[in-house]
């Protein structure tokens, strides 16, 4: 089916351009374009993010090197133009991609529902990455007295394995405060780390029938109503505890009951102490949910290291939103092609191999079949440290 066709051209046709092109109308996009439409501009920032170009000239730079494939990349028929590209990335209505980014979000998520995973439910893990940026070039996002920055606050569905909530802030702002933008869902489960310790929002998500899991900070006030005993350390659970709070203010914040539990990671030879307000789930489920944060952690490593957002090709907001969004667009096209292809592979290794051979005409399953599966980037002790962290 793809014979003869560029690996580029092999992902690109897993993209709905008919979607793309009805968002490009809602928004005006292509009004007065000739040439270097939203769709050649989307595609010349996917195949740079693939490419893990540094600067928006080391991508027109390639794909100057390889001008006699550009119009069968989709790149379209003229000529490439560094101006070109960066007026785009300024002056286009950053919510085409915004709101295309979210489409394959769902798209990707739908696909990979089957996945298997050690619990049935919804389970998302909450989390944000910082990006500095140099504050001479990027003013509209002063961080600091010398620095600049922005916040990338991700919602992450660690059963399929993408991002399902995106939100762009100032550095500046505090970890908490994204959580009132969060789209709760009723029942799903809501894995934090010790930043976004705040009893008031935790007691929303309760009310709302939602859970959360979250690390315990030091010095509680608290009373125990049950499991007062210790337990006898099966599944290296220490203690599982029905708690109320008895501070002051904390039990203003949060009036309701709590489950206390306290677990023993034997890889870190640590204890942790855990809250929730589920009171169904296995204590031991519990502590492995919370290490299920770690996927969060390499979303974010991996968006940096092979998805390009660490060093932007415009300075302006709109350029930068465009990027982050397009990287989003590239993360879950190759999860759906890894599912689509039936690769079994993880998402950065399918990455990892695709980026290299973007103008090669080998099919897509042809690449890993007889090829080795590789582990994941980080051993399990790693995971665990990524989860634990906070």
């Amino acid at each position: 089916m793809n014979s003869g066709k560029h690996i580029f051209n092999q992902l690109v046709g897993f993209l709905p351009k008919r979607t793309f092109d009805g968002i490009v109308k809602k928004y005006g996009g292509d009004r007065y374009v000739k040439t270097f439409t939203c769709w050649n501009q989307l595609l010349v920032m996917m195949f740079g993010q693939l490419s893990s170009c540094d600067s928006l000239r080391e991508v027109i730079c390639i794909i100057s090197a390889i001008k006699n494939k550009s119009y069968h990349l989709g790149f379209g028929s003229g000529d490439i133009k560094l101006s070109n590209v960066a007026y785009a990335n300024a002056n286009r209505d950053y919510r085409i991609f915004e709101e295309f980014a979210y489409y394959m979000i769902n798209l990707a998520q739908s696909k990979r529902l089957d996945r298997e995973f050690i619990l049935h439910g919804k389970f998302y893990a909450f989390d944000s990455t910082t990006i500095d940026l140099c504050l001479s070039l990027f003013r509209w996002a002063s961080f600091r007295k010398a620095k600049g920055g922005i916040k990338v606050h991700t919602l992450f569905d660690v059963v399929t394995q993408i991002p399902t909530y995106i939100h762009i802030t100032e550095a500046k702002v505090h970890d908490v405060n994204a959580m009132d933008d969060i789209p709760y869902e009723p029942y799903a489960f809501y894995i934090f780390d010790k930043g976004y310790y705040d009893l008031a929002r935790l007691y929303r998500i309760n009310i709302i029938d939602s859970f959360f899991v979250i690390r315990q900070k030091s010095h509680l006030n608290y009373e125990v109503v049950e499991g007062e005993d210790l337990l006898d350390g099966t599944d290296n659970v220490l203690l599982d505890q029905t708690i109320r709070l008895t501070g002051y203010q904390t039990k203003k914040k949060y009036p309701g009951a709590l489950r206390r539990i306290v677990y023993y990671a034997p890889e870190l030879k640590r204890t942790f102490t855990f809250l929730t307000n589920n009171f169904a789930l296995k204590a031991s489920d519990i502590a492995l949910l919370y290490k299920q944060r770690w996927q969060v952690e390499l979303f974010f490593r991996w968006i940096k290291q092979h998805l390009r957002v660490t060093s932007f090709w415009g300075n302006t907001e709109n350029a930068v939103r465009i990027q982050i969004y397009v990287a989003v667009i590239t993360y879950c096209l190759v999860a759906i092609v890894e599912h689509e292809c039936e690769l079994k592979r993880t998402t950065f290794n399918v990455l990892r191999v695709v980026s290299r051979v973007l103008t090669d005409k080998t099919p897509i399953r042809d690449l890993f079949n007889g090829t080795e599966k590789l582990p994941d980037v980080c051993d399990q002790p790693v995971q665990l440290e990524f989860a634990f962290k906070y």
